[in-house]
């Protein structure tokens, strides 16, 4: 049975369309990937590809997406709400079939030696890649973004793990690694006071105490001018988004304020989406072999 990786990469670029759009024609031209998706936002300025294929095929898609984004993408004049640390800024590998967490961990070390040495950008290992305890969290890696790199740089517990011990001037540097699949996933609120979203998050977060697997900041979004908790939900199996979702709603109600819309950020999985609608449809005794698309293919 052929492997399936899939990778998620994320960009640094929003605003404009035409790189967008020059980036996933640079992931289309490599034989053997299928572009599943592609997500951009003007407010976090950042935009999420998602694909999908083997060992090899994904190493030659980011490798063409590096050489697009070094040349297209300059951080020095880049500003969004959602923090960064590279023009490519994350490239995680997730085992979808037939491939294996550690495969993943050697594609993403890899990839990362490869773009490290044929762009000089300085590139950091993460989650199942990591090197070290303190490297496996991204947030950690990313603290200080962009404009904290050559400071950062200098101390030796966060020397790159690849590349030059200095950022690359427009591109920064950039995380690899391997994880288990992830859901982006934002919830908008009705009010502009971006710190009662900086609160709920707070709240919801395993770093401060909240949910085990669930990651989470509070930011204003400039262009609907409504605060928002962007939200990475690690293992929807242990923390569900309908359970977040209710505690995002009722700690926004302590405060007066409306949940007044959610998003999902890329792909997926459908069994995050059904044990939502099961628990909040309050559904007796149900099957997800019930849901018409799963079971057509069940008996095909």
């Amino acid at each position: 049975m052929p492997s399936i990786i899939e990778s998620v990469p994320n960009i640094s670029e929003g605003r404009r369309a035409e790189i967008v759009a020059a980036a996933a024609a640079a992931v289309r031209r490599v034989p053997g990937v299928r572009l599943l998706d592609v997500q951009s936002d003007p407010d976090h300025n950042r935009s999420v590809l998602s694909l999908a294929g083997d060992a090899g095929t994904l190493k030659q898609a980011i490798l063409s997406l590096f050489e697009h984004a070094v040349q297209a993408i300059d951080l020095r004049s880049h500003q969004g709400e959602h923090p960064r640390l590279g023009a490519v800024d994350v490239v995680p590998f997730i085992p979808i079939e037939g491939a294996t967490m550690q495969d993943c961990v050697a594609l993403a070390r890899e990839v990362g030696e490869a773009v490290a040495e044929r762009f000089a950008v300085p590139v950091f290992l993460y989650e199942e890649a990591a090197t070290a305890p303190h490297r496996r969290n991204l947030e950690d890696i990313r603290r200080g973004q962009f404009e904290g790199l050559p400071e950062k740089l200098k101390d030796p517990q966060w020397a790159p793990d690849f590349g030059p011990s200095q950022p690359h001037p427009s591109a920064g540097a950039t995380v690899v690694g391997a994880r288990a699949p992830l859901i982006a996933f934002n919830i908008n609120l009705g009010t502009q006071d971006v710190e009662i979203a900086k609160r709920i998050a707070k709240a919801i977060r395993h770093s401060n105490g909240g949910y085990r697997y669930v990651k989470a900041m509070g930011l204003l979004l400039q262009q609907r001018n409504v605060a928002q908790v962007s939200i990475n939900m690690t293992d929807f199996t242990k923390t569900p988004l309908h359970r977040v979702f209710e505690s995002v709603r009722a700690e926004a109600a302590r405060y007066g304020v409306n949940v007044i819309g959610s998003e999902v950020v890329g792909l997926v999985p459908a069994q995050a989406l059904i044990d939502a609608a099961d628990y909040l449809l309050r559904l007796e005794s149900f099957n997800p072999s019930q849901v018409l698309e799963r079971r057509m293919r069940e008996v095909e």
